[in-house]
């Protein structure tokens, strides 16, 4: 039991070191996740679209 509250203890300490991002940073970085996954997706089901047209070109050929 004295090493599990040991280890919470040592948990605490080292979260108290940590530098948190401000809330405008948090939004920003955010913004920027959605931004490039949104466009990612876009771009990975444009590919899949082109493929799957030229796909069935060929196979209906």
């Amino acid at each position: 039991m004295k090493a599990i509250l040991d280890f919470l203890s040592e948990v605490k300490v080292e979260l108290a070191k940590v530098v948190w991002p401000s809330r405008d940073t948090t939004i920003k970085l955010t913004v920027i996740v959605i931004l490039v996954t949104v466009t990612v997706g876009f771009f990975i089901g444009g590919v899949d679209y082109l493929l799957t047209q030229i796909l069935s070109a060929v196979i209906n050929k």
